[in-house]
């Protein structure tokens, strides 16, 4: 049977656990944008995610680099619809 002992284990893999988890929420957010428009290669939206997150690199904090490509602060629905926690 699962268990989640060895999240409790220790300090450093329940937050190494909770960045892994963070990181799936704003990646499915992000293809989330590329499938609403019809294309999930559409080159508008791709143009868009390179100016505002990766050619932006370090040089703002990451949560307002998501908000100006977003628009808004991440949702995580998007990451527990892709593991079915959810309905689609």
């Amino acid at each position: 049977p699962p268990h989640f002992l060895h999240l409790f284990a220790s300090s450093s893999y329940a937050s190494g656990y909770y960045v892994y988890m963070w990181a799936q929420v704003l990646d499915n957010d992000v293809f989330a944008a590329f499938e609403e428009t019809g294309d999930v290669f559409d080159p508008n939206t791709a143009e868009k995610c390179r100016k505002c997150i990766y050619s932006a690199g370090n040089t703002e904090p990451p949560q307002d680099l998501f908000r100006r490509f977003r628009g808004r602060e991440p949702d995580v629905s998007f990451m527990l619809k892709n593991r079915g926690l959810i309905p689609k």
